[in-house]
C-alpha cells in the first residue's frame, strides 16, 4: 500500500476505524446496536423471504490502486445491491468485511465511509456489521447484502424458457469503456469524444446503478433475470445453461449511450468490449412473449427503459449476430477469474 493510505496520527487501532468510521453507517438499522456486539439482528416482516448475495472487491482485480476511496466503496455495496435488484429483492442491509495490507489512514476511511453512505441513502439499506483485519495482499471489500421479497416472489435465473423475450436494462458498454479510458485517456481522442462523454463512461464504471426501480415489475412479468456484471455473452450464456435453453441475440439491438454509440462508430472493432466486456451491472430479464408489452409498460412507470435484444430458442447454442445476420463469435466471452 502506498505511504499516503498509512496510518495517519490519531488513528489508533481496529475500534477506532469500527467506532470511528463505521458505526455511523449503522445508525439507521438497529439490530447492528451500534456494531458493540459480535452479532447483528435480523427480523423479516410477515409475508417475506431474505435474499442474500455476497460478492467482494479486491484492489487491481476490481477497482484500480488510484480510484478513489469514496468510489471503491460505492461500487462495493452497488455490486451486490445489483444482484438483490436482479431478484426482485428491497435491499435491508449489509455486511461488510475489510482487510488491508497496512493501516488506512483517516483520510482514506474518512472518503471511504462517505462513499458508503452515499451509496446506503440512494439504495435505501444501512451496515448490520461486520469485521476489519490486516493482511498480505491488496485491499479487499466483502460486502454480503440482504434484501426481502414477498413470499415466493424472489426471480430466479434457472426458470427462463424457450420463446421468451430477451431484454436488458439501461445502455450496455459504457463501463467497460469507461475502464479502457481509465487505463488510457487518449482514447477519448481516437473515438470522438466530448469532455460529457468521457465523464459518462468513467463515472459508469466507477459508480454502477442498480436497477432497484425494476422490481416490481420483474416479479410481475419476467420469467429469469439476473444482473450483468461478467459481460453480456457470458450471464445470457450462464442463463440459458442453467434454463436449459439456447438465444438468439442481434447485436444491432444492444441499447447503447450517445457515448459509446460514438465510440463504436469511430472503431467497430469495441462491440468485443461491448458484448463481452462487463461491470454493467444492469438487468437481463427474459419474459414470456405475451406479457413483453407489460413489462415494458411497467418498467417504464418505475423509470427504467428496457430493450428487446433477441429471443430464446430450443436447444442449448446462444447466438450473437451481426448486422448482416452472421453468427458472430467473442475471443472471450467475457470476464472470469479463473
Amino acid at each position: 500500500m502506498s505511504n499516503d493510505r498509512q496510518v495517519a496520527s490519531g488513528l489508533a487501532g481496529e475500534e477506532a476505524i469500527i467506532q470511528g468510521f463505521l458505526a455511523p453507517l449503522a445508525r439507521g438499522f438497529a439490530g447492528a446496536f451500534g456494531l458493540k456486539d459480535d452479532c447483528a439482528l435480523l427480523t423479516p416482516e410477515p409475508g417475506t423471504e431474505l435474499v442474500l448475495k455476497t460478492d467482494p472487491v479486491a484492489e487491481s482485480v476490481h477497482f484500480l490502486p488510484d480510484d478513489a476511496p469514496g468510489d471503491v466503496a460505492w461500487k462495493a455495496l452497488a455490486v451486490n445491491v445489483s444482484d438483490l435488484a436482479a431478484k426482485g429483492a428491497t435491499p435491508i442491509g449489509y455486511l461488510m468485511a475489510l482487510s488491508f495490507p497496512a493501516p488506512p489512514s483517516t483520510e482514506w476511511l474518512t472518503a471511504f465511509a462517505q462513499g458508503l453512505e452515499e451509496a446506503q441513502q440512494q439504495f435505501g439499506c444501512h451496515l448490520m456489521g461486520g469485521d476489519t483485519d490486516r493482511r498480505p495482499g491488496p485491499i479487499t471489500v466483502s460486502i454480503t447484502a440482504v434484501g426481502s421479497v414477498p413470499g415466493g416472489g424472489m426471480v430466479r435465473r434457472n426458470t427462463a424458457r424457450p420463446d421468451d423475450a430477451v431484454f436488458v436494462s439501461g445502455t450496455l458498454g459504457d463501463a467497460a469503456l469507461g475502464l479502457l479510458l481509465r487505463r488510457n485517456a487518449r482514447l477519448a481522442a481516437a473515438w470522438g469524444l466530448a469532455a460529457a462523454d468521457t465523464e459518462h463512461l468513467r463515472r459508469r464504471y466507477l459508480r454502477p446503478q442498480p436497477r432497484l426501480g425494476l422490481g416490481e415489475a420483474l416479479r410481475g412479468h419476467a420469467a429469469a433475470a439476473m444482473d450483468i456484471s461478467d459481460g453480456l455473452a457470458k450471464d445470457l450464456s450462464r442463463m440459458c445453461a442453467a434454463s436449459g435453453c439456447g438465444a438468439q441475440v442481434r447485436l444491432a439491438d444492444l441499447p447503447l449511450s450517445t457515448a459509446t454509440g460514438k465510440a463504436l462508430a469511430a472503431d467497430p472493432r469495441l462491440v468485443m468490449a461491448i458484448a463481452a466486456g462487463g461491470d454493467d451491472y444492469e438487468i437481463l430479464a427474459c419474459v414470456p412473449a405475451d406479457k413483453a408489452s407489460d413489462f415494458v409498460a411497467a418498467a417504464r412507470l418505475a423509470g427504467v427503459g428496457m430493450t428487446r435484444i433477441g429471443s430464446l430458442a430450443v436447444g442449448s447454442e446462444v447466438i450473437f449476430e451481426g448486422s448482416d445476420g452472421v453468427p458472430v463469435s467473442f475471443p472471450s466471452s467475457g470476464w472470469d477469474h479463473f
